[in-house]
């Protein structure tokens, strides 16, 4: 069930992603008076596209809508940039370009996360994103650039009737994307859960097999003190992380590496995560009757 604050966040996000459409389309339209039809064309077809699967993702939320929102959202930032040196002008291309930050930002934030991963969520489980590791965030960023930059090349000179280098990075693009949004899917599906049950650590970016453990087997969870033992299964992250510490030992295994290919089985007595909001997974936790510290 999502929570009035993450919902607050979801209806934001649609709010800013209905305006944005409109004023994009105005800023486009502006950019292109007085070009060639085909470059207004090219840009509204690819807008319709863009807007038609933020709609959907965010009316249906579902960790695919998120995975969408991440991976589309925030091109709209450089996008409203090139439709307003293009033409658009201080008028529609300021009014969209503050849109397409604003919207950024809500997009991007752990409430909006939660409230689209939540939103597939079975019976009375409770979703908790987990934050992405470290190591794997600037190489993300770097792929994220790369595609994006080649998407909207792509508009332009087909817009341009530049038709063989457009499709050929067009072609690019879509490769990127594909590679982009299976990578970005994992991350959107890294959840802590609360169940009645007791607490599930899905994430198969750091483990191999979902790992459960029952409610009756949690001594305590609480934040995680600098010199702790417990098994990092946050990636690692960076920030806050919770300790999760069990009064028997549970049987985790560690997703395939090159050292491990077949993964590593742990038997464990604490595991360390890293919820992207850790005093709200700890309110989630305690309103589950799991011990908190």
């Amino acid at each position: 069930m999502r929570s009035r604050r993450t919902n607050q966040f979801l209806w934001a996000l649609r709010a800013l992603v209905v305006a944005l459409a409109a004023s994009m389309g105005l800023a486009i339209g502006a950019a292109a008076d007085g070009r060639d039809g085909a470059a207004s064309l090219v840009a509204t077809i690819g807008w319709g596209l863009a807007i038609a699967a933020l709609v959907v993702s965010l009316v249906v939320p579902s960790p695919l809508g998120l995975t969408v929102v991440r991976l589309v959202l925030p091109a709209t930032v450089p996008a409203a940039i090139i439709a307003w040196v293009a033409g658009a002008g201080p008028g529609w291309g300021g009014a969209t370009l503050t849109l397409a930050a604003l919207a950024t930002l809500v997009a991007l934030s752990a409430e909006t996360a939660e409230a689209l991963v939540q939103g597939s969520a079975y019976g009375h489980e409770q979703r908790l994103p987990l934050r992405a590791p470290a190591a794997l965030v600037l190489p993300m960023v770097v792929l994220w650039a790369l595609w994006c930059a080649c998407a909207l090349a792509a508009v332009l000179l087909l817009g341009g009737r530049r038709w063989l280098l457009g499709a050929v990075l067009a072609l690019v693009a879509g490769g990127l994307g594909w590679v982009l949004g299976r990578r970005f899917h994992r991350f959107s599906r890294r959840w802590l859960v609360v169940v009645p049950a007791g607490v599930v650590v899905h994430d198969h970016v750091v483990l191999a097999e979902t790992l459960m453990v029952q409610r009756t087997n949690v001594a305590v969870a609480q934040l995680a003190a600098a010199d702790t033992q417990a098994a990092d299964l946050t990636g690692p992250a960076a920030g806050h992380v919770l300790e999760i510490v069990m009064r028997d030992m549970e049987l985790i295994v560690l997703a395939p590496t090159v050292a491990d290919p077949k993964g590593k089985a742990l038997h464990v007595q604490s595991l360390l995560v890293a919820p992207s909001r850790p005093g709200r997974a700890l309110q989630a936790l305690a309103a589950a009757k799991v011990p908190v510290g």
